[in-house]
């Protein structure tokens, strides 16, 4: 951090010293010319008084030399203000890019920063875990009952294992050659069957659905979107308090369907709304951060719901926590079959 300081306050120094030195330059380009227009008014007043041409100061100002001397004299001045203010243009212009490529560079290293350390713990964590346990069944005479809460303990960290190298490997998919499988099925049986395998996961979480009147039938990705809502439910709960409440609604329109997850957690900035969704990225600051995660859960989602041709968005809840809410279509064009998850994003960005 006090590096990134030392460098920004290196980059500003520099600026000011190159704004301070195009002024000068501007300020004694203009003294110049000046100077060489009087020196030329003199010389050709003097001639022509020589030569009798002129008798006067007066008689010389209505002279065509004089007119035409003057004219150039201020054709040069615009000149040089024109090209002041192009430069001054140009000059922010290019602060402004290197400034901003500068805090993407930061933000991507901060980023990669973030993702390694949460990366490490999170592959070491379940991987100990389990040796832990291997470790006691060799080393141990255990009753069946004590090799079966073992057992069941490493089975839920491998299960944790297997959901963040599956993670790691959609995350990949989506920036090269990730295809949907569209296929149709019951949105509202899906959320049932997810919501009733995260309450045997999370018996302290109280979940609540509110399903659509009607029965949802959408052609979509059924394995991306049951990652999408389980990335959503599970990010609630990470972020709520010591009692986590997570309410699911889920509603359908003419040719959409729509569906938002509620929590009543820390929520999330203004600020970091706008990035919530980018790779890495995590609330808060990796260094004070309790919560278990890699960063991919919400750059998960936001791609699957943009290749499905939807949109999310993450507002407030009140009076505390976080909404997220998702729109899809019910039918999504059979073009997106064979397309790369990038260029559905630039289709839909």
């Amino acid at each position: 951090m006090k590096k990134v300081i030392n460098l920004r306050l290196l980059s500003y120094s520099v600026i000011a010293y190159m704004m301070l030195a195009f002024a000068w330059w501007s300020v004694l380009l203009f003294v110049k010319n000046r100077d060489a227009y009087m020196a030329k008014r003199d010389k050709d007043r003097i001639l022509l008084v020589a030569q009798g041409v002129v008798t006067s100061d007066a008689e010389y100002f209505q002279t065509e030399e004089y007119k035409r001397l003057t004219k150039d004299y201020k054709r040069q001045e615009w000149m040089i203000l024109g090209e002041s203010i192009v430069f001054v243009i140009s000059l922010v212009i290019g602060i402004w890019l290197i400034n901003r490529g500068y805090n993407k560079a930061v933000n991507a290293a901060r980023q990669q920063r973030n993702f390694l350390l949460s990366i490490t713990h999170e592959l070491k964590s379940p991987i100990a875990s389990i040796r832990l346990v291997l470790e006691t069944i060799l080393k141990r005479d255990l009753t069946k009952a004590q090799t079966e809460k073992l057992n069941i303990s490493a089975l839920k960290e491998l299960e944790r294992l297997n959901g963040l190298v599956n993670d790691l490997l959609l995350s990949a998919k989506l920036e090269t050659a990730y295809q949907l499988h569209l296929e149709p099925f019951d949105l509202g049986l899906l959320f049932r069957e997810i919501i009733e395998k995260l309450e045997s996961k999370y018996p302290k979480v109280k979940f609540s659905f509110f399903p659509s009147e009607q029965n949802i039938e959408i052609n979509g990705d059924k394995s991306a979107l049951t990652s999408v809502l389980i990335n959503l439910l599970e990010n609630a709960v990470k972020y709520s308090d010591d009692d986590p409440e997570v309410d699911l609604k889920l509603e359908k329109g003419v040719d959409k369907v729509y569906f938002s997850v509620y929590d009543k957690g820390i929520g999330i900035s203004d600020k970091e709304k706008k990035v919530v969704f980018n790779k890495f990225y995590r609330v808060g600051n990796e260094d004070t951060r309790k919560t278990k995660g890699t960063g991919l859960g919400l750059y998960i989602v936001n791609q699957i719901v943009k290749a499905h041709k939807g949109t999310i968005e993450v507002v407030d809840n009140n009076p505390k926590g976080t909404v997220f809410k998702i729109k899809l279509p019910l039918n999504p064009d059979e073009e997106l079959n064979g397309l790369s998850s990038k260029q559905m994003t630039n289709l839909t960005a």
